[in-house]
């Protein structure tokens, strides 16, 4: 809990610090344009009389001294920017090891709690069974649906099948990318299988987009199933510790 405390703490702060950060970037722009100008300006300077004329050298001794200072702000800039980079990067990489090993610590805990793992991607068989019970007897409509479900399991990680379209958002140019009912794969499942196998498959699908487009295989997630969400960090520290209590307290009465 202290350490999810600490990590939210930082991680605000360094939201706070590139928010700065983001004003001073635009600084920066400014500054590169006003070096620009001031080294036009030394060469106009430079040309304007004799190099033996004390007030064109007073002026260009003036703009090289605003010249450097202007530069050496730049370079804390630049430097500013890294860190908050680097530190930003450390932080998350920091907040993604924690909720990693928060997966691997709630894996066993039932689906049935508030907060569990979740696998991603992951096909539910229940509708191809009941779509083969409808069919066949019991014992034949399990072989049956197992088969059908690892076919689809294999669909689900070919790369080459992707069953969405992109739709512009109204109001603005942005698109978004949906399930394709006109897939031609998808429509069969739907004729053979039902509507319930159709989103099950799609389901799926469209969690490995989310989730893992580019390995287009299954990952554990840490979830929130009570409000249908992937859950914070906060809140599986919280429920872990809430089980740990619980356990303590079943110890002691024992």
């Amino acid at each position: 809990m202290k350490l999810a405390e600490d990590q939210k703490r930082q991680k605000e702060e360094l939201h706070n610090r590139i928010i700065q950060l983001e004003k001073k970037l635009d600084q920066k722009q400014a500054l590169e344009l006003e070096i620009e100008q001031l080294r036009g300006s030394l060469n106009v300077i430079r040309h304007m009389g004799d190099e033996d004329d004390i007030e064109v050298l007073e002026k260009v001794d003036a703009s090289l001294k605003d010249l450097r200072e202007k530069e050496a702000e730049l370079e804390d800039l630049e430097a500013l920017n890294q860190t908050l980079i680097v530190r930003e990067r450390k932080s998350n990489d920091e907040l993604q090891d924690a909720r990693k090993e928060l997966i691997n610590g709630l894996k066993e805990i039932s689906t049935r709690s508030q907060i569990g793992v979740k696998r991603m991607g992951e096909l539910d068989s229940k509708p191809f069974l009941e779509a083969m019970k409808r069919r066949y007897h019991e014992e034949l409509a399990e072989e049956r649906a197992s088969e059908v479900c690892s076919l689809w399991e294999e669909y689900l990680k070919d790369p080459d099948w992707h069953p969405f379209k992109r739709i512009k958002l109204e109001g603005g140019e942005e698109y978004q990318e949906v399930i394709d009912d006109e897939d031609e794969k998808l429509r069969d499942l739907t004729d053979q299988m039902g509507i319930e196998a159709y989103k099950s498959v799609t389901s799926a699908i469209k969690e490995i987009n989310e989730y893992n487009p580019s390995g287009r295989y299954i990952i554990s997630e840490l979830w929130n199933y009570g409000e249908g969400r992937k859950a914070t960090l906060k809140e599986g520290v919280t429920f872990l510790l809430k089980l740990w209590d619980n356990a303590k307290r079943k110890r002691g009465m024992n």
